[in-house]
């Protein structure tokens, strides 16, 4: 089945001032978000998904990485990243799961920042304006604490009853004026006792 797509949303957000106090580095917050026709709506109970994740999965990962790309300016630029679905009401959070949670669709955005972190994620059910809500981590280490983050922004349409929402995130930055350290630190507090 070929991939509809409604509608592709670009966010983007900047940080100046955070706490009332001056950025030292402005943080800049992203996303790309595809609105497309759930390929598995009105089917009934579908038992093998693997037809449609093949043939739309691919597609989405590359069109949202280079959306992700041009508003960055390079993979390079990425700092911290993530990726979230919303399927609509008239379909399974198995459905939203199944276009993000397959390697044909986070290795095109693990390549093109040079990751090494697992992606970080949601998937839920909802309707038009559902926010969009993508938890983010450093792409390299996730005991970087200064880089969990969240991207949040809706859709005022999105998604139908018949839709899904696929979105990636990312940041250029972290927190600001991040205070709390790291996980590292914690496991040295507790004596190198990974919890």
């Amino acid at each position: 089945m070929t991939l509809v797509l409604r509608k592709l949303v670009t966010y983007v957000e900047d940080t100046r001032i955070e706490g009332g106090r001056q950025a030292p580095r402005p943080l800049k917050l992203f996303a790309a978000a595809a609105v497309l026709t759930n390929p598995w709506a009105g089917r009934g109970f579908v038992e093998d998904l693997k037809p449609e994740i093949h043939a739309q999965a691919p597609v989405l990962g590359e069109m949202l990485t280079a959306e992700i790309l041009r508003v960055a300016g390079s993979g390079e630029a990425v700092e911290a990243y993530g990726k979230a679905a919303i399927v609509g009401t008239s379909g399974e959070i198995e459905h939203a799961s199944a276009l993000i949670h397959t390697l044909r669709f986070g290795n095109h955005y693990r390549r093109a920042v040079g990751a090494k972190s697992y992606l970080s994620f949601t998937n839920l059910r909802g309707g038009p304006a559902t926010p969009v809500t993508i938890p983010l981590m450093d792409k390299n280490d996730e005991g970087r604490r200064s880089h969990y983050l969240t991207v949040q922004f809706s859709i005022v349409d999105a998604p139908a009853p018949d839709e899904i929402v696929v979105a990636l995130g990312a940041s250029i930055g972290g927190r600001p004026h991040h205070r709390i350290g790291d996980r590292y630190q914690d496991l040295r507090d507790l004596g190198g006792t990974d919890v």
